[in-house]
C-alpha cells in the first residue's frame, strides 16, 4: 500500500534519502541522457522517430506562439521543462521493474518493503517545489519584461476598485500555489493507489488497461501543468492595460 509520506531509503547523516528523491535523481538522470544521445543522432534528414520528437516540440511552440506572441522564446524553454520532467516523473511509476526493487526494514510491526523508487509526483514536496519554481520564475519573467513599477501596478493603485481587484488577483497568485500541487499530486497518487491495490488483487491482465490509463492521465496532467505555467506567463508579460484589448 502506497503511504501519504515518501519512504526513507537510507540517511546521510540526519537528512533522510526517500524514494521519491531516488527517483527525482533517476529523472534527471534520464533527462541528460536522452539530451545527450538526441544531440547526437540529430541529422537534417531526420529518421521517423528524430520527425515524431520534433513535431511534438513544434506544435508546443506554435501553441506558445499563438499564446504568448513576442515573449514565446522567453516562455517556451519553461513549458517545454516543466512538460518533459513532469511526463517522466508521472510515466516512472508506471514501470514494474521499478516498484519491485527495495529494501527491507524492520519494524515493530514486522519487516516493512520500501520500494527503491517511487514517482515524485506522488510526493506533494515535489509538486510544491515545481508549483513555486513556476510561480517565482513567472512574477520574475513580469517584473524583467514590464519593469518594476508595470508589475506593481498590476496589484496596488490609488483607485479604490483597482485596488480590490488587485488584492483579489494577489490572493489568486496564492492560490495558484495549492492549485498547481494538489492537482498533480492528487491524480498521480491516486492513480498509483488504484494500480497498487489491483496488483495486489490481480496480479496479471487486469492491471494493464490501468497502467495504459495511468499513462494517458500522466501525459494530460504534464500538458495541463505546462499549459497552465504558458498562459500565466503570457499573461503576466503582457502590460496590464493591454489585456482587456
Amino acid at each position: 500500500m502506497l503511504s501519504l509520506a515518501a519512504e526513507p531509503v537510507f540517511h546521510l547523516g540526519a537528512i533522510p534519502i526517500t524514494n521519491t528523491i531516488l527517483n527525482t535523481l533517476l529523472v534527471d538522470g534520464i533527462l541528460v541522457g536522452l539530451a545527450l544521445y538526441f544531440n547526437k543522432i540529430a541529422a537534417v534528414i531526420p529518421s521517423k522517430f528524430q520527425s515524431v520528437i520534433e513535431i511534438i516540440v513544434q506544435e508546443l511552440f506554435n501553441l506558445t506562439q499563438t499564446v504568448a506572441g513576442k515573449e514565446t522564446m522567453k516562455i517556451f524553454p519553461w513549458v517545454m521543462t516543466f512538460f518533459i520532467f513532469i511526463l517522466i516523473a508521472n510515466w516512472s511509476g508506471l514501470l514494474p521493474i521499478l516498484g519491485s526493487l527495495g529494501v527491507f526494514h524492520h519494524t515493530s510491526d514486522g519487516t516493512e518493503f520500501i520500494p527503491l523508487f517511487r514517482s515524485t509526483s506522488t510526493d506533494l514536496n515535489t509538486t510544491l517545489a515545481l508549483a513555486l519554481v513556476s510561480l517565482t520564475a513567472t512574477h520574475t519573467m513580469s517584473i524583467r519584461t514590464l519593469g518594476l513599477k508595470e508589475y506593481l501596478g498590476r496589484f496596488f493603485s490609488l483607485n479604490p476598485l483597482n485596488m480590490f481587484s488587485g488584492f483579489l488577483e494577489l490572493i489568486s497568485e496564492l492560490t495558484k500555489v495549492i492549485s498547481f500541487s494538489f492537482r498533480l499530486f492528487g491524480n498521480i497518487f491516486v492513480g498509483e493507489v488504484i494500480l497498487g491495490l489491483l496488483s495486489t488483487l490481480f496480479a496479471f491482465l487486469l492491471p494493464i488497461p490501468i497502467i495504459f490509463y495511468e499513462l494517458f492521465v500522466g501525459a494530460v496532467q504534464a500538458t495541463i501543468f505546462a499549459l497552465l505555467t504558458m498562459a500565466f506567463m503570457s499573461i503576466f508579460t503582457t502590460p496590464h492595460e493591454a489585456e482587456g484589448v
